[in-house]
C-alpha cells in the first residue's frame, strides 16, 4: 500500500521536504506494530509504528492516521551503503568492515565515549521488513543482554541509536569453522579443551533458562589458548519467551549437520538438544567429517533418524574407545538417553578414566537404512 505523507508532521526524523514515498511492509509477528519503507531520494528510511489501525484505512486516509495517532512512532534511517572506516555511526566510529554474511554486516568500531573496541552487526536493508528475520534479530539482542559468562559473547544494551543495530563486545580469535577448514581435524588434547569450555558456556546459559538450538563450529569463536566465545542466539529458545512459527525449515530448527533428533520432529528442544550439536562439533573436531551425510539437507536430517554414526575411531585409529563413548553418549538418538547436562558432558571430558564402555556393536546394523528421507521427515512434522 503506497502512501503520500506530507513533511512538516515529521521534521524530526531529518527527512527532505517536500513528500515521503513508501510501502508498508508486514506486520511485526507480535502483532504490535507495523514496519514500513519509505524512499527519499538516495536514502532508505524504515518507519515502525503501532498503529494497527492504518491496515483498516484507504491509502488517501494514510497519512492522517499516522499524525492523529497518539501510539509510538519511530523513523530509523535505513543503511542502503557500506560504512566507510572513520565513518561515525551514533557515538561509534567505524574502524573496519568485519565480515558480511547473507543476513547481516558487522563491523569493528570504536566507542568514542569510552574507547571500547567493539563489533556492530547491522542487518541488510533488505531484510529489515521481513517479519521472521525482525523477530530472530530481536531475540538474539535480547537475549544477549540477560546473558553474561565469559563464554558467552557479551550484547550491549545499546537502544538510543537510530540504526536497527546489535552492538556486542569485540572477541579476539577464529571461527571454530576456519580451524578445522584450514587445519582439518585437531589434537585431542585440543579437541577436548574445546568441548569442555563450550559445556561451561551451555551449562550457563542453560541455568538461565535459554537454549541455544543453532550450535555449530561457525558460532564459535576461539582464542589462540582455545578459551571460546557463543555467538549468534537469533533462533534460541528462552523460557517464558514466545514461541516462533517457522516457515523455512532450515532456519527454523538449526543446521542440518547439527541439529538434534527432537528439533527434525518440530520439537522445540531442551539443553540436550545442545549436547547433541556439541556431540556432533567434537566428532568432528576428531575426524574431520561429520557424523551423518546426505545428498542434500533432508536427506542428512533423515540419516540421523534412521542411523547409527559411522564409529569415530573408524576413522580416526587415534581417537580413544573412552572418547568413542563418551561421543555417542552425546549422540543418542533418544534425549533421555543422552547427557541430561552439559556439566555431565564435561566431567566425562574431564574424567574419561571413568567412563564406563559400552558394547553398542548390536544397536548398529551392518546396512545403512535409506528410506524416503521426505517421506520420514514431514511425517515426522505432521505427526510428531
Amino acid at each position: 500500500m503506497e502512501l503520500q505523507v506530507p513533511f512538516p508532521q515529521f521534521q524530526h526524523t531529518g527527512f527532505p521536504s517536500a513528500f515521503i514515498r513508501g510501502h508498508f511492509g508486514e506486520a511485526c509477528p507480535t502483532r504490535q506494530s507495523l514496519t514500513c519503507r519509505f524512499n527519499v531520494g538516495s536514502s532508505v528510511y524504515v518507519a515502525r509504528t503501532n498503529c494497527l489501525c492504518l491496515f483498516k484505512t484507504s491509502s488517501a486516509s494514510v497519512g492522517t492516521e499516522v499524525v492523529s495517532c497518539a501510539h509510538e512512532r519511530t523513523f530509523l534511517p535505513m543503511l542502503t551503503t557500506q560504512l566507510q572506516p572513520g565513518e561515525i555511526f551514533g557515538h561509534f566510529r567505524i574502524e573496519k568492515l568485519a565480515a558480511r554474511t547473507s543476513m547481516t554486516t558487522i563491523y569493528r568500531a570504536i566507542d568514542q565515549r569510552t574507547g571500547q573496541v567493539v563489533a556492530i552487526k547491522i542487518p541488510h536493508p533488505e531484510l529489515e521488513c521481513d517479519p521472521m528475520f525482525f523477530s530472530r534479530f530481536s531475540r538474539e539482542k535480547d537475549i544477549g543482554k540477560k546473558l553474561n559468562h565469559p563464554g558467552v559473547v557479551k550484547t550491549m544494551a545499546e537502544d538510543d541509536l537510530d540504526q536497527l543495530c546489535i552492538v556486542m563486545e569485540w572477541v579476539e580469535g577464529r571461527f571454530l569453522r576456519e580451524i578445522l577448514t584450514n587445519d582439518g581435524k585437531l589434537p585431542a588434547e585440543q579437541a577436548t579443551r574445546i568441548a569442555i569450555n563450550v559445556c561451561d558456556a551451555l551449562e550457563y546459559i542453560h541455568s538461565q533458562g535459554v537454549v541455544h538450538r543453532d550450535l555449530k563450529p561457525e558460532n564459535i569463536m576461539v582464542s589462540e589458548d582455545d578459551r571460546i566465545k557463543l555467538i549468534d542466539f537469533g533462533i534460541s529458545s528462552s523460557q517464558g519467551a514466545r514461541r516462533l512459527t517457522f516457515s523455512k525449515l532450515s532456519n527454523a530448527l538449526g543446521t542440518p549437520d547439527y541439529i538434534s533428533p527432537e528439533q527434525i520432529k518440530w520439537r522445540r528442544g531442551d539443553g540436550r538438544s545442545d549436547v547433541y550439536a556439541l556431540g556432533v562439533i567434537l566428532y568432528e573436531m576428531l575426524t574431520n567429517h561429520t557424523p551423518f551425510n546426505g545428498p542434500n539437507p533432508f536427506a542428512v536430517m533423515n540419516d540421523r533418524l534412521v542411523n547409527d554414526p559411522v564409529p569415530p575411531t573408524q576413522i580416526n585409529p587415534d581417537i580413544s574407545i573412552e572418547m568413542e563413548e563418551i561421543i555417542f553418549r552425546a549422540l543418542e538418538r533418544d534425549p533421555e538417553d543422552r547427557y541430561a547436562s552439559a556439566r555431565q558432558f564435561a566431567s566425562d571430558l574431564e574424567h574419561p578414566g571413568n567412563v564406563r564402555v559400552t558394547d553398542r556393536s548390536k544397536k548398529r546394523s551392518p546396512e545403512r537404512h535409506r528410506p524416503s528421507f521426505m517421506k520420514r521427515i514431514f511425517s515426522h512434522a505432521i505427526f510428531g
